[in-house]
This record gives C-alpha cells, structure tokens and sequence, in this order.
C-alpha cells in the first residue's frame, strides 16, 4: 500500500469511525495529569490519572510510563517535530512573529501549514502527498492513521495514550485547556484533544511508519523495568516517624473557654500562615483562624484599572460572580490614578518596543546605557536598586486604593456566603471589634515559578481581592440584620477590614484608611510577629546565616533576582488540621501543617466538614503529591534546575530548546543543594477534631474521599473530643485505635 493512499481507506472494521474517535481521544488522556501554565501554576498530583489504583501500584505503573529515560530512537524524532509546532501554536506573546491561523484551531492551522515543514516530509513525495491529502476534521484524521499504522481495535486506545505518555506535559497542557480552563475555556487560539492526538499520529505515521512497535517496546517496560521500591519504604519511615508524635500532642491540648480578644484575625490554611499565626498570637490578645484563601467566595475577578480578569477560587469551582475592582476616585486620588495610568501606558509601550521585530536595536541605542546601569544594580546592589525602584514608582504614583463592586452578587448569596464563611470557621460569637480578613501572595524577581508561591486557593493569584470582598459584605448593616435574623449576632462596633500577607517577607499590609487605636497597635504587633517570623525563615534558609538584621536579610532575598530560594514555598507540608484553634496554638508545627478552623458543635449535619474534606482537603492533597513526586524525581515529575531552565511562549518551562514541558517544582524548592532534599516525602495526613460518626457518614457518600482514603493517597485520623482517643482510618474503612 502506497502511502499517497492510506488516507483514502475508508471501510475497515479495525478502523474507528470518526465520530467514536472524541471517546477515544477522552479515554487516552485518562493517564495524564492537567499542567497549568506559568501566569496561574497550581498543584496537582502528577499521578492523577492513577488516583483509581492503590498508590503502591500506581507508583509502579507511572514509573514505568513517565520516568523512562530512554525512549525508542524514533519515538525521539516524533518528539522534537512534534514540540516545535506545539511551541509556535501556543505562544501567548513570547515570539516576535506569531504561527498564521491559529484562530482556526491548532489541528486546522497546521494542516495549512505542515506541507512547507521539510523535517516532516524530507521533500518525498509521497509524504507530501499524504500532508496535502489530510481530512479536515482531526477525528477522521486519527480514524485514518490508526488504520494506516496497523493498530487493531485492541491496540488503538493503549498506542493513543502512549502517544500521551512519552510526551506527558504537553499532553497535560492539552488537558488543563481542554477540561480546566475555566476562564480559558475561549481561548482565541482554541485546541481540542482530538486536534493533538491528530497532530501526533500524522507525525508519527511519517517518521516512524512502524510505530506499532511502540506497544511492544512498552509491554517490554513492564515486564523488565526495575522499580525501585525504595520510595515507598523511605516515604512510610517518614510517616510513621511524624505521625504519631504529632497525634499525642494535638490530643493533649485542653479547649478554652471563648473571650473577646482585641482583634481576631482569618489567614488561609496554607502552611506558611501558621508559623505566622503562631508569632503573631505571641505579641498580644489575638485569635488567629484558618480558611481557605478565597474565603468561600467564587468569584471572576475583573480590574477596572489594570483591565485584567482572572478566576478567584479553587480549580475545583468554576467562578459564579463577576466582580469588579474600581479605584477609589477623589480628590487625594486623582494624581496617584493618572500617574497609575501613565506607568501602566510606559510599560505597555516599552514591552512593544522590546518585542517587535525591529524596534529592539533602536531600543538598545537608545536606552542602553541606562539598562545597562539599572541591570548592574540589580546584580550587584539589588537592595539600593530595589529602593531606587520604589523611588521612583513612588514619585509617579502609589497604588491606589482599591473597592470591590458586589452589584452582581445577590443580597441572598451575600447572606449566604458570610454565614457559611463564619459558621464554617467557627467565628459566631464572642466577636472582637477588629476582625482581618488576610489574604496571602509572594514578592520574587526574575522567578518564572512566582504564581506557584501565591494562593492556590485563589487559582494561582494573590488573595486579597476576596479578602476585601467578604470584609464590605461583613460590613453592611442589611447582610448583619439578616445575620441576627439567623442567629449570628455581630456588634455594632465590630468593624471587618481587609489584608494581605507576603509570604516571602511577612510583611502584612491592612487595606483601607483606618486609624484606630487597635489597628496601630496591631500594625506594631504585626511588625514584631515579621520580624520573628523573619529570623526563623532565614534558618530554614541556611542554618549558619546570623540572623541580626533578619528582616532587612529576608526582604533583600525577595529583591535579588539572582536568588534561587527566594521562600521554600510549602515545602515539608505533612498534615492537614481540622478544628479548633485551641488544639494547635501552643504547638510549634513547624510551619508543616494546612490549619483549618472548624467547630463539629455548629455542623450538625456535616455539610461544612464535608466541604472541608472534598475541597480545600484535596487541594491540599495535590499540594503534597506535588512536593512528593518533585523530591522523588526532579527529573520525571518536577521542573529540574531554575539555572538551566528556558521559558517557552510564556506558558511553560523547557529544559534546553526542546525539551518535554516540565511540569513539576524546581529542584531548588525541594532540593537544599543538589544532592539533599530539603522536602520530606510522606503523604498528607488528614487530622480532623470530630466525632467519627460524622466522619463516616460523609467518608460514605463522597466518592472523591473513598478513593483517596481507600486507595492510600491520603491518611485520616479522627481525635474524639469528648475522649480525646486517637483513631487511624484503615483502607478497608474501619477505625484503629492507637492510644
């Protein structure tokens, strides 16, 4: 058979038909884990696909597709023709001159185009005849390559998800852009799994017309491949070394009776809040609580000034409101907003300049000698060129100060959400007249990994938009009257503002104008809890560093854009805490643990734990996994080194020009030389203050829990609070007792 030819076969029963080839093209990338790009990177377990296994044998099963080193030599050439078009069609402004018809979809656009690709076809006829002969739709495309490679109909789905597998990021970022998108989903350079599954077949067929043999060459792997089982032994040594230490003490802890403190404040449940709490609490009369960082609100984010819109809540959920940022006008704004919008206008500007074609060489005649200073300060003195910066911004403009509109979010939902919020945490009563909403995000330069440092809860941005939207509903007169109506009685004089944390230098900024004497006091308190928090950061950074001076040390690690570690992130994460403050606070957890505020007490029937259990618990389950996988095999599963790492179309990371998409974490945020891993691998441990028959109702009818608990992906254990007995949930979903 010619292969001029092969695309007009049309009648084979081996053959799919085309419109059986979208379940196909779903049922192949069941294996892959969705990556998203660099503008919003969130966590996800890199062996997602293999959840439905027991995690023994899932490791064993993604060992043998994702970590092999040496893939058939042909199966290399298929790679590097196939990621040169993927660079070029996903570009999202990096290229000076972009792909042509991308809007036309990723399949359509390089069926246009692939004849002029000499590598495809090494001007062969025949080839060239196959590409000009190419169906318009990707599904009678992969139809016709199947059949032309041989494949039975028992063969076609397994060598589909090789074609997946071999090349596993950009298979994942097909997958973020076909099933998690959100906001993305409308892309205007669209994909579609078959479009990529079309793509990868056409190419194979004509580099590798005996592709068939991959399904040999991986039954091979299977059978031969020496898995190292020692990852499994070393993450339950460290298991069992942490676990149980950390029960007995967290079971130890008496309950106070409730008091009004001077302020109360709420920080997201990631792992860098709670050494933050912990010094905090240290300073004065302040109750701390953990929340998820988008504060129960699923939002669109939309900036009126900055005119950029991003979802604000977990990838889990699908945003259900808009809301609009507008800077607050008057008169003592009017100069920071113009001077906000002259810098916006330079910066667009300059950016164009620097990325068209030509421009750039009168770019550099023209400013090159101040670049050329400001890069030397920047290398040599980056604290001096760090208040240089602020200078100047400060003298143009200072940001001004933002207020949410909640106009598309109903008086009923608003209701709904401040009382979900505060009944979820436990905040009902005993109410302090300041109450912090803190929000969370990172400061780092020249860090292409920068939004995996922000709040995953907030979709890989910063927290404090939704910070500020809960506190102006918190505050309206009508939201707390329909509170009292429901039970939730907060005083006249209670007052909710909005805050942020940088986690990278402590430093907290509270939002709007107040003067209070509780709010200056706290700004002090605030500042000591950075500076304590400070000196313990620069340990965890170098064990030899003098920490005098440590917050000008901490800051100076933010601003230097040579810096590797800028922060650790929430590397050693171990456990997930449900319940109330009092078991946790006198307890040093070393910054390893997510801490949510739950009282079982005002939850009778199970619905705020069952949240907590089937969002920010799993949240924090890809969290982990991630760490894991990324110390386990920087290489397989993580990003390698930031020194040798390239950025591809602003989405992704590649290592050198060719690379498969890296998906995982730096070695540098697991690695603390590049021998000794800083990450401790073990797997999250769910502690939850509860009785266990709220457990297992809701263990029993959420399928998301029984697969992660019953196949080992995530351990739970109960503390009763009455008894304060420790139980450990087994895989059969019986309790063990162990005190």
């Amino acid at each position: 058979m010619k292969k001029a030819a092969m695309f007009q076969i049309e009648s084979s029963t081996e053959s799919p038909r085309e419109n059986c080839t979208a379940d196909l093209a779903v049922q192949s990338f069941k294996k892959i884990a969705p990556f998203w790009p660099l503008k919003n990177l969130i966590a996800v377990n890199p062996l997602q696909g293999f959840e439905d296994l027991p995690i023994e044998a899932a490791v064993k099963m993604a060992a043998a597709h994702f970590e092999i080193k040496d893939l058939p030599e042909e199966m290399d050439a298929v790679n590097r023709e196939t990621i040169k078009w993927l660079q070029a069609y996903f570009d999202d402004g990096q290229s000076t001159i972009s792909m042509p018809f991308r809007s036309q979809g990723l399949y359509a656009s390089w069926r246009k185009l692939a004849i002029y690709d000499e590598k495809l076809h090494k001007n062969d006829k025949e080839k060239k005849s196959v590409l000009n002969l190419l169906p318009k739709t990707p599904g009678k495309t992969i139809a016709q390559c199947l059949l032309a490679l041989g494949l039975s109909k028992e063969q076609q789905l397994q060598f589909l998800s090789l074609m997946l597998t071999t090349l596993p990021g950009w298979a994942g970022y097909i997958k973020y852009r076909t099933e998690w998108a959100g906001l993305d989903a409308h892309h205007p350079h669209p994909v579609s799994q078959e479009d990529y599954l079309a793509i990868r077949l056409v190419i194979t067929m004509l580099l590798w017309p005996k592709a068939k043999s991959l399904i040999d060459w991986h039954k091979k792997v299977l059978t031969e491949y020496d898995f190292k089982n020692s990852i499994l032994e070393k993450i339950q040594n460290a298991e069992s070394a942490y676990r149980i230490p950390l029960l007995n003490k967290l079971a130890a802890q008496p309950t106070h009776s409730p008091h009004i403190p001077e302020a109360q404040l709420v920080f997201c449940i990631d792992v860098r809040s709670e050494p933050f709490r912990r010094a905090l609490e240290s300073t004065g009369d302040y109750q701390t609580f953990g929340f998820a960082g988008f504060f129960g609100i699923p939002v669109k984010i939309s900036n009126m000034l900055s005119k950029e819109s991003y979802a604000s809540c977990p990838v889990l959920l699908q945003p259900k409101h808009e809301v609009k940022e507008f800077p607050c006008i008057n008169h003592a704004h009017n100069k920071n907003l113009n001077g906000y919008e002259r810098l916006t206008s330079f910066k667009k500007v300059y950016q164009s300049l620097k990325y068209t074609f030509t421009t750039p060489f009168a770019l550099v005649e023209s400013l090159g000698i101040m670049s050329g200073l400001w890069i030397g300060f920047r290398s040599f003195a980056p604290e001096l060129a760090s208040k240089l910066k602020n200078i100047a911004t400060e003298t143009i403009c200072k940001d001004p100060e933002i207020k949410p509109s909640l106009e598309n979010i109903s008086f009923a939902e608003q209701c709904s959400y401040a009382e979900g919020a505060l009944k979820m945490m436990g905040l009902t009563h005993h109410f302090a007249k300041l109450i912090v909403f803190c929000g969370h995000g990172s400061t780092t330069q020249n860090n292409a990994y920068a939004t995996a440092l922000d709040c995953g809860a907030c979709g890989g941005r910063h927290g404090a938009s939704n910070a500020r939207i809960l506190a102006a509903i918190l505050n309206r007169p009508e939201i707390r009257a329909e509170l009292y109506n429901r039970g939730i009685k907060i005083p006249k004089g209670t007052h909710f503002i909005a805050a942020e944390h940088n986690t990278t230098t402590d430093q907290v900024a509270l939002y709007g104008n107040h003067d209070s004497v509780a709010i200056q006091v706290l700004k002090k308190n605030l500042e000591i809890a950075k500076n304590i928090n400070n000196s313990a950061r620069l340990l965890q950074m170098d064990k030899k560093v003098n920490t005098s001076n440590a917050s000008a040390k901490v800051r100076l690690r933010s601003q230097d854009w040579a810096q590797l570690r800028p922060e650790w992130g929430l590397a050693r994460n171990a456990a997930f805490i449900v319940g109330p403050r009092d078991i946790t606070a006198s307890l040093n957890l070393e910054g390893r643990c997510f801490l949510h505020s739950y009282d079982y007490k005002q939850d009778e029937n199970g619905s705020f734990l069952t949240t907590i259990l089937t969002a920010p618990m799993v949240v924090a389950q890809w969290i982990n996994m991630q760490y894991l996988f990324s110390t386990y095999d920087n290489v397989a599963y993580g990003g390698g080194s930031k020194i040798t790492k390239n950025i591809t179309g602003k989405i992704g990371i590649m290592q050198g020009n060719a690379s498969d998409l890296m998906t995982g974490l730096p070695l540098q945020s697991v690695y603390s030389s590049d021998t000794e891993a800083y990450h401790e691998t073990q797997r999250l441990i769910t502690v939850v203050f509860a009785p266990r028959k709220k457990l297992d109702n809701i263990i029993r009818e959420q399928a998301v829990l029984g697969k992660l608990l019953g196949n080992g992906w995530v351990q739970m254990a109960c503390i009763e609070p009455d008894s304060r007995q420790i139980y450990i949930l087994n895989r059969d979903f019986t309790w063990q007792l162990i005190n």
